[in-house]
């Protein structure tokens, strides 16, 4: 096979994502910088964010870099839950503050006026239980709202609807 029927058989190879860029950015910033703790924490996210590409065996898309970070964020949140339980303030203080590092990233969270609307809308169309009404809500606010959130308003709705 000549090279160029080679070239032209591989498959086309997708640009990073621009928020795995802008993390890559500011972990090698943070390391110029010396600042250990955020370096830390962008490398151990970038390296989640690797695995993560492994599994889906391409380049992670912005929608997938959110949901790893989304997913740092709940562990973190665990963490300071269970430090506060077990009276370690310095820990869950740490663990705070890197919660607030990944929150940089994140994409501006969505309005709750907006999110009861949706639900009010997926009641309206005939989605009368919290399964239903979830399914169609949440894929809408993905990336962009706490399922918890969207959870705690489906109910609200339904229960007053």
């Amino acid at each position: 096979m000549p090279p160029s029927a080679r070239a032209a058989a591989a498959p086309p190879v997708s640009s990073p994502s621009k928020l795995a860029e802008d993390l890559h950015a500011q972990m090698n910033a943070a390391r110029k910088a010396q600042d250990k703790a955020r370096a830390l924490l962008l490398g151990t996210t970038l390296a989640a964010l690797k695995n993560r590409e492994i599994e889906l065996r391409r380049p992670a898309t912005d929608a997938e870099v959110v949901e790893v970070l989304r997913k740092g964020i709940k562990t973190r949140r665990e963490s300071v839950e269970q430090y506060l339980a077990g009276k370690r303030q310095d820990l869950a203080d740490k663990e705070s503050a890197e919660i607030r590092m990944l929150e940089e990233f994140l994409p501006p969270e969505a309005d709750p006026a907006e999110i009861r609307e949706a639900v009010r809308i997926a009641i309206a169309g005939g989605a009368t239980d919290l399964g239903k009404v979830m399914g169609q809500v949440l894929p809408r606010f993905k990336g962009r709202a706490d399922g918890k959130l969207i959870n705690q308003i489906a109910r609200e709705e339904l229960q007053a609807g």
